[in-house]
């Protein structure tokens, strides 16, 4: 799919006339500053004014006064830098939410440091409740091997303890967890899943994928009422980080009932573009009604599915075409190519998207494969379907995202998070086709950008330095890793922006700063487009900004 096709919107809208947007004064003016537009007609304007949530001006500061009036709201800039509001074009809200009540373990340097979090938390918790975390990472213990819950057993005996791996793809369960689920050494691994068991044949309490739910299902449910507390406070923290728009990487039925209920009360205060979870009744509901685009004044879309096709890296799930090179695995298949296929074809004649998770080379080829089956059998010039990862990719399937018009969906901070240890799972020659930015760029197709929170940060500029300079907060490695791989800033700022909107279908109403568009943006401290790459982590948000709403001012 070209990449000049997601401008022909933009460049519509800056050729209309804007004498009616004269004839009313504008809401607010912002001047006095550097404003990225990420529109083509007009990239960088000092001055712009929004009326009825929408920008109805770009251009210089004489121009946007002209448009205020006695109740208009100016804003000085003072030389501050403002870019289109960003999107996470693949992230989980309600994971979020839960991830914000749950122990942190990001970060955590050892196996010792994530039973002392819970040990801490236990304190205060009635024996016999569930204590949930999320955030472990073997591989930044030293020991990389899988972990074992005797030692979390020991320490936490009177609670069911679940604590989820950083990439959500493997679970630890201490004994207490898995007497509740009944799970002994006699349990089966699942298809798609395994579980982890010793050389006696007991489990070891770690879960991966697909086998995730044999303990995850004694969890209690939480309320409606908190799954809504979950949303509302992800988005809190997401407008902290400069985020307007979100993509959120399968929803549940009942998640996309708080959506229209909190858009029909008029709090939902970001632009939620969902993605249907893989439950064929919620599937099918949705098919029999319909997509729904900018419902709730603007602000929610439900138009595409979520499915898996394989796990993660790091717990070794991803799919491979050659086994890992420091394990006798190739990998997890979560669901059958058949399924893909299937659900592909029957979205293409309802009118939705599918957006399928694939991270190993074996995973992103059959979803290609899938794809290409589902559209010779059900033509659709502009299906936009996505692979949400897409982050090992063999060099004869890069050219077939273009050839197919399939969008890889890929989160840049994964790159910097995984890059210690990717080689050791990949070999030198697989890496060529790691995290391949620039090989698909080079296409002509476009990447939309996020972070997979809360797998990661939510802070997207986490993603646009890693976009630009494909190192760690510490500047390593000294020149990037794998550099040639590396986006210009300009496409970086479009990842989260007008490329996220159009892996979305909203390119016509957001993405960018350009009359007509909802006026989405976000004031920063300093200028990302220009500092050095060693500063843009230290970018401060200001103030975010939907619709031409303050929805977060820094204090």
């Amino acid at each position: 799919m070209s990449r000049l096709r997601i401008f022909v919107a933009t460049l519509a809208f800056a050729a209309a006339p804007l004498a009616a947007a004269a004839q009313s004064a504008a809401d607010v003016v912002v001047f006095n500053g550097r404003i990225y537009t990420a529109d083509a007609a007009r990239p960088i304007v000092q001055a712009m004014a929004i009326r009825g949530g929408r920008v109805v001006f770009t251009g210089d500061v004489a121009g946007a006064r002209a448009l205020a009036g006695p109740n208009t709201r100016s804003i000085d800039l003072a030389g501050r830098t403002v870019i289109p509001g960003m999107t996470d074009a693949h992230a989980h809200v309600v994971g979020l939410g839960d991830k914000l009540q749950a122990v942190d373990l990001v970060e955590t340097k050892s196996y010792d440091e994530v039973i002392a979090r819970v040990v801490e938390r236990a304190k205060d918790t009635p024996k016999g409740q569930w204590i949930l975390g999320r955030g472990w990472d073997q591989n930044d213990w030293g020991n990389t091997n899988w972990p074992t819950h005797d030692a979390l057993s020991r320490a936490v005996p009177d609670h069911p303890v679940l604590l989820t791996r950083v990439d959500g793809h493997a679970v630890l369960a201490n004994a207490a967890a898995m007497r509740a689920a009944n799970l002994t050494r006699a349990t089966q691994s699942p298809a798609g899943g395994e579980i982890i068991k010793d050389a006696q044949g007991n489990p070891t309490g770690v879960l991966i994928d697909n086998a995730e739910n044999l303990v995850a299902r004694a969890v209690p449910a939480p309320s409606r009422a908190q799954v809504k507390e979950m949303i509302t406070d992800a988005i809190a923290e997401m407008h902290r980080w400069g985020l307007t728009g979100v993509h959120d990487a399968g929803a549940s039925g009942l998640t996309l009932e708080l959506y229209e209920e909190l858009g029909r009360e008029g709090n939902l205060n970001i632009r939620l573009y969902a993605m249907i979870s893989d439950h064929q009744p919620t599937i099918d509901a949705w098919f029999r009604r319909g997509p729904l685009v900018g419902g709730h004044n603007g602000m929610l879309w439900v138009r595409s599915i979520k499915l898996y096709q394989d796990g993660a890296l790091g717990s070794r799930g991803a799919a491979l075409l050659e086994p890992y090179s420091d394990a006798a695995t190739s990998g997890l298949l979560v669901s059958p190519a058949a399924h893909i296929k299937d659900v592909a074809s029957r979205a293409l004649v309802a009118g939705f998207q599918v957006n399928t998770h694939a991270i190993g080379d074996r995973g992103n080829r059959l979803v290609l494969d899938s794809y290409e089956a589902a559209l010779k059998e059900r033509p659709t010039a502009d299906h936009r379907f996505r692979v949400e990862h897409a982050q090992i990719l063999h060099a004869d399937d890069i050219p077939r995202f273009a050839q197919l018009g399939v969008i890889p969906s890929m989160q840049a901070s994964h790159q910097t998070s995984d890059m210690y240890w990717a080689g050791n799972r990949l070999g030198e020659g697989r890496l060529r086709g790691a995290y391949a930015w620039r090989s698909l760029l080079n296409t002509n197709v476009v990447i939309p950008n996020g972070s997979d929170f809360p797998v990661e940060y939510v802070n997207p500029l986490i993603s646009f330095n890693a976009s630009v300079a494909r190192q760690d907060a510490n500047g390593w490695p000294a020149g990037g890793w794998y550099p040639e791989q590396r986006m210009t800033r300009e496409e970086a700022l479009l990842s989260m922006t007008l490329w996220a909107a159009y892996a979305g279908f909203q390119e016509a109403e957001l993405g960018s700063l350009t009359p007509g568009k909802h006026a989405d943006f976000v004031v920063l401290d300093r200028d990302i487009m220009r500092v050095p790459t060693s500063d843009i982590l230290g970018t401060q948000v200001l103030s975010t900004w939907v619709g031409g709403r303050n929805v977060y001012e820094r204090r």
